[in-house]
């Protein structure tokens, strides 16, 4: 219960924050240009705060559903305006002043974006090294030569130091379809060039991860094989698994770590496992059967239990990514461009039949990334809210009607024929918006429910 109210309260915090970000820029921007502000709401449904401030009295309400917000300006399409205010009113004020106030919203997450990243690379932020695990044979990664225990170095000549920077770079250029030029270095330290072929993946972008689809495991740090605690009603709590256990050998091999037991359970599912443990200095045999979920439309086994982290971690695979003021200053506006780009070019993706469309996720895992990103520390929290501001900025300004997108694409059907689109048609592409974000909304629901039916 605790994870889920930290993850809860996470999840509120992010969005509270990055809505008010975003209506603030509508806000402000409106207020600079002379626009009467009636009200400026952070969620909606029955208020639980509301004050009044300003020479116009603008009406600032936190209501009780976190999940968007609004600023409500005087508007004579809404209600009628006295004549004294009239000149005030959003409708009555030029294409470029209602173009500015629309465009600030999704502004303001990108410029909230970049202070985050400029945060998180001043304070620092811990990640693992681009180090290669096992790699599966036969696969797009094993035909180019790539082999367990390759660091990356480079791809398609930029320099990489994490798994973020990575997997940032072999997503975009898996959406282009193309040739990867990559520079590893082995064990020994040897550099060498591959060629990474994705002209004829299509499926690198389905669900189940970028990298298994490219046949790529994460080499990380090795972890006993330690039980911290088992899922109620789960394979490992119907075996007797209890906190502490040290899984030492399954159907009589043995198991050094923490990974080499989660490959071995996760390619036996609905199968016995004979596996050895010990508790307590003695050493015990149990018989454990994994539950069958599915990952990318095949089966895996899956036991139900945690992983005891040592009071020592392993170093040699972390590394500290930390730059000066300037240099994150750079870095961070590089960055919120590179993931608008990528979020954008992904959407595109999913449209085209590219990328799956189970990438698309919703509330509920955006709630346990929120509570995961927070309690892993301070500089993953503000990654998380940069990528989620980025997010809202992209999906703001697509041209769907009810979004600021839609409103934008209205203004330049006026701009080039001269005349606002008459109001049945607004209210034709208003209900279609309204449709097609429902649509999205069911979508994202729907994978978010699939995943805890079959992962949990």
């Amino acid at each position: 219960m605790n994870g889920l109210m930290s993850s809860i309260l996470a999840f509120i915090v992010a969005i509270s924050v990055l809505v008010a970000i975003h209506e603030f820029g509508h806000f402000w921007v409106a207020k600079k240009l002379g626009i009467k502000v009636l009200r400026f709401s952070i969620g909606f449904g029955k208020p639980f705060l509301r004050r009044h401030f300003g020479a116009d009295q603008t009406e600032f309400v936190v209501a009780a559903i976190p999940l968007g917000g609004y600023v409500k300006m005087l508007d004579e399409r809404e209600a009628e305006v006295p004549e004294k205010d009239r000149h005030r009113a959003f409708n009555r004020q030029p294409l470029w002043s209602r173009s500015a106030v629309l465009v600030a919203g999704p502004l303001f997450n990108f410029l909230f974006a970049i202070a985050a990243y400029w945060l998180m690379y001043s304070y620092g932020i811990a990640g693992l090294k681009p180090v290669i695990g096992e790699v599966t044979e036969g696969s797009y990664a094993a035909d180019a030569g790539i082999s367990q225990g390759d660091e990356l170095i480079s791809i398609d000549g930029v320099d990489i130091q994490t798994w973020d920077e990575a997997l940032t770079g072999l997503l975009d250029a898996a959406l282009d379809e193309q040739q990867i030029n990559l520079q590893v270095k082995d064990a020994a330290g040897v550099a060498r060039s591959l060629s990474l072929d994705l002209s004829e993946a299509p499926d690198v972008l389905d669900k189940g991860g970028l990298l298994g689809n490219l046949g790529i495991r994460v080499m990380r740090p090795r972890v006993p094989a330690v039980i911290d605690k088992t899922v109620p009603d789960s394979p490992a709590e119907a075996a007797g698994l209890v906190a502490g256990d040290r899984i030492i050998s399954v159907d009589g091999q043995t198991i050094n770590n923490w990974d080499d037991w989660v490959h071995y359970v996760r390619a036996r599912p609905g199968q016995d496992i004979k596996t050895g443990i010990l508790r307590d200095g003695t050493e015990l045999m149990v018989t454990l059967r994994p539950r069958k979920v599915m990952e990318k439309d095949r089966p895996i086994g899956q036991i139900g239990a945690y992983v005891k982290q040592p009071d020592t971690a392993d170093n040699t695979l972390h590394v500290q990514v930390r730059y000066g003021p300037v240099a994150a200053a750079q870095k961070a506006v590089v960055k919120t461009w590179e993931m608008s780009a990528l979020t954008l070019r992904t959407l595109w993706g999913m449209v085209t039949g590219r990328a799956s469309i189970e990438n698309i996720s919703g509330p509920i895992s955006i709630a346990q990334y929120a509570g995961y990103s927070a309690k892993t520390g301070f500089a993953s929290f503000l990654k998380f809210l940069a990528i989620v501001s980025i997010s809202l900025g992209v999906l703001n300004l697509l041209p769907i009607p009810v979004l600021d997108g839609g409103h934008l694409f209205y203004n330049a059907i006026e701009w080039i024929s001269g005349k606002p689109l008459s109001m049945a048609a607004q209210e034709v592409g208003q209900k279609a918006g309204v449709l097609a974000l429902i649509g999205l909304m069911s979508l994202a629901f729907y994978n978010d429910i699939s995943r805890l039916l079959l992962n949990g």
